[in-house]
C-alpha cells in the first residue's frame, strides 16, 4: 500500500495521531528532502528508513517504487510541508499505483491554501486553486485568465516575487480588487493581511525584506469589474 501523508506546514503539532502511526509502521518513507523530513521524524522519535523522492528524480524511480509496492512493500510519501501532490511531488506515483491496482490511501491533514482562504475573509463557497504561476512564459496569459474568473482564486508565490506579482495582479484585475497575503502560516510570525491589491503592493513594497512561504488569495471578478 502507498500512503500519502501530509506533514505540518510550520507548527510541528499540526500532525495527526494517525499520520504518526503510519510513519512508524510503513517499511519506507519517501521524502522530498530527507534532511528536512529528518527533523520532523527525529522530533517524534520515528526511525523508519527514508529515501529521497522529489521533482528531479520522480520520473526515473516511479516504476521501480511501484514494482516494490506490487510485491507487498508499504510506503509513505511525504513532502517537506503540507499535502503531497499539491504543488509538490506525488501525482506520478499515485497515478502509477492506481494504474497497477495498488491501493493508495491519502490521509487528511495540513495544507497551506485552505487556512489562507478561510482566514482571508474572501468568499470561500467556490474557489479556484492555481498553485504557482509560470515564472516567465505564459505568466501574463494565466494572470489575465485568473482575473476573469467569477470566483476567488488562490496562488502560491515566492517572497522574492511577491511585490511584482501583486503589481501584475493589480494591472490585470484592477487596483481596488480585494486580496489577501497569508505569510508564515502556523509559524511564530504568521501574518494574514487582507486589503486591495494596490494597498498590498504598497505595503509589501515598502518592506526591506519579505520572508516566508506566501499564499495569495484574490477576490473573483464582479459583474461590473474590468474586462
Amino acid at each position: 500500500m502507498l500512503y500519502l501523508v501530509p506533514t505540518p506546514i510550520g507548527n510541528l503539532e499540526d500532525i495527526t495521531l494517525r499520520a504518526l502511526r503510519v510513519l512508524k509502521e510503513v517499511g519506507l518513507i519517501l521524502a522530498e528532502d530527507t534532511r528536512t523530513s529528518g527533523k520532523l521524524l527525529a522530533h517524534y522519535e520515528i526511525d523508519t528508513p527514508m529515501r529521497a523522492y522529489h521533482a528531479h528524480n520522480e520520473h526515473a524511480v516511479v516504476e521501480g517504487l511501484a514494482g516494490q509496492l506490487e510485491q507487498g512493500a508499504s510506503m509513505a510519501l511525504i513532502s517537506d510541508a503540507g499535502m503531497p501532490g499539491i504543488s509538490d511531488p506525488g501525482f506520478l506515483l499515485a497515478r502509477e499505483c492506481v494504474r497497477r491496482g495498488i491501493r493508495v490511501e491519502c490521509l487528511p491533514g495540513a495544507t497551506a491554501f485552505v487556512p489562507a482562504l478561510i482566514a482571508s475573509g474572501l468568499p470561500s463557497d467556490k474557489f479556484f486553486f492555481e498553485g504557482f504561476l509560470p515564472h516567465k512564459k505564459g505568466r501574463q496569459t494565466r494572470i489575465h485568465y485568473l482575473a476573469g474568473l467569477p470566483c476567488t482564486f488562490i496562488l502560491y508565490e515566492s517572497p522574492y516575487r511577491l511585490v511584482k506579482c501583486l503589481a501584475q495582479l493589480a494591472d490585470a484585475c484592477g487596483p481596488e480588487r480585494m486580496a489577501c497575503v497569508a505569510r508564515e502560516l502556523t509559524k511564530l510570525h504568521e501574518e494574514v493581511r487582507t486589503d486591495t491589491l494596490e494597498s498590498l503592493r504598497e505595503y509589501y513594497g515598502a518592506q526591506a525584506k519579505v520572508k516566508g512561504e506566501i499564499v495569495l488569495v484574490v477576490e473573483g471578478k464582479k459583474e461590473d469589474g474590468p474586462d
